[in-house]
């Protein structure tokens, strides 16, 4: 049961340590000490931890630099690029969907996009996508330009023959999201940006969900990413890289891999201005948890269903593959329909999804809690930054135990809402415009 203790709560230049802005209950205070060293200086970049226990927010802090120069703070609707954690988040779509009975997870996914039955696809299920067993986790020598073009990677994927991963766990890097976002345009006819604003961020009043780049106006404001902006030159492992992708064992490269990869991700990284619904989400820590938090929930929050309670219990069944190391990855990541548990076994319950750089969301119903971390490092002096937040698992777990047992002290909704329509302007009457009448 949450409580009204504001004077508890640890505060901006009250409780908190220096640096760090935002929210949150005394019983995370060892967390938010960690969080904040993840942080010293202005060359680690920042980031945001957000808490939900029970479906309220109990922690909602930030902290560091939102830039490269290390001249603009975090603010409290600061959004990081999240990578693959952006999946959740699509996933989280298709399972609306599911809910209103417009898909179903068994069926064949051409039953709903009849062009990707080609190529011997036909019995490919909407399960089989969200699981990485479809067979076409490969980007088979696009170029830069072509993955800039999602309409384009939906086509060509409907067309693909699959390889002989097929029925196998193997992680779909970059080709998961354009399956999705291609079944889900062949029921509704929107794109996955549009509705990941329309099935995710309004539902939960957050504007801190995006896909790609927010626009023009939005109080969401992405942070730049951390990572060299000049590479030497290598030209043996650029001869080698587009070569070693294509081959039939080509693993994670061969998922991942396309010629100017990393010049999408320096200077103002163009990477957003595409829809690449597996990797290029712009999210804040506060939206991802809230998210989460109706996974761990029983599908509710904020006293309103978001998700029918039976559909987010069969979210936790028994993952197939369980510890099995993936074919791509090589490391055990056992997924559910569109989560996965942790990678390291035991490191924390529940599911969720993390993506490159050490970003995640996660949901633990067993204890009705969740969590979203997000940041802007991807390569710095800080070499450990993919697993950052496995110092803060244990002291995590921990204290949302004791706020659970001796009462949740909940703190304010901090961050922008979804923006309400405009006002349409009620039509004038011609003879009141005109003074007849």
């Amino acid at each position: 049961m949450a409580q009204r203790g504001a004077a508890a709560l640890l505060v901006t230049d009250d409780g908190l340590p220096r640096g760090v802005s935002g929210a949150a209950d005394p019983r995370f205070a060892n967390v938010i000490r960690i969080f904040s060293q993840l942080f010293p200086g202005r060359r680690f970049g920042g980031g945001a931890l957000s808490v939900y226990i029970e479906g309220s927010p109990v922690v909602d802090v930030w902290t560091g630099w939102s830039d490269r120069a290390g001249t603009q703070r975090w603010t409290v609707d600061t959004g990081a690029m999240v990578f693959s954690a952006t999946k959740g988040v699509t996933s989280t779509v298709i399972h609306r969907l599911v809910d209103r009975g417009l898909l179903a997870y068994d069926e064949p996914v051409a039953k709903y996009w009849p062009e990707f039955a080609a190529n011997g696809k036909a019995d490919i299920t909407v399960s089989d996508v969200l699981r990485h067993r479809a067979g076409l986790s490969h980007l088979r020598g696009v170029t830069k330009t072509e993955v800039m073009d999602h309409i384009l990677m939906e086509q060509r994927l409907a067309a693909a023959p699959v390889d002989h991963l097929r029925g196998v766990q193997a992680y779909h890097a970059l080709t998961y999201g354009w399956l999705l976002s291609g079944l889900a345009r062949a029921i509704t006819g929107k794109g996955m940006r549009e509705l990941i604003r329309q099935e995710v961020a309004r539902p939960l009043n957050t504007d801190g969900l995006h896909l790609g780049r927010p626009p023009e106006g939005s109080p969401t404001q992405p942070a730049e990413i951390l990572m060299p902006q000049k590479f030497v030159r290598t030209p043996v492992l650029n001869f080698i890289a587009p070569r070693v992708a294509g081959l039939r064992y080509s693993g994670a490269l061969g998922a991942m891999y396309f010629p100017g990869v990393t010049s999408l991700m320096q200077g103002d990284t163009p990477f957003l201005d595409g829809e690449v619904p597996a990797a290029n989400g712009v999210v804040t820590g506060r939206a991802l948890a809230k998210m989460y938090a109706v996974l761990a929930n029983d599908g509710s929050i904020d006293g309103k269903k978001y998700l029918s309670k039976e559909l987010v219990r069969g979210l936790t069944g028994e993952a197939r593959a369980k510890w099995k190391p993936d074919a791509n990855m090589v490391v055990p990541m056992p997924f559910h329909l569109g989560y996965h548990e942790s990678p390291v076994p035991g490191l924390i319950r529940g599911f969720g999804h993390v993506g490159l750089g050490g970003t995640l969301g996660w949901a633990d119903p067993e204890a009705g809690s969740s969590f979203g971390f997000v940041h802007n490092r991807l390569l710095t002096p800080m070499v450990f930054d993919m697993g950052s937040f496995a110092g803060l698992a244990g002291p995590l777990s921990d204290a949302i135990e004791l706020a659970r047992n001796q009462g949740l002290i909940e703190v304010p909704q901090l961050g922008a809402s979804y923006p309400k329509p405009a006002r349409r302007r009620s039509a004038v009457p011609e003879t009141a415009a005109s003074g007849n009448g």
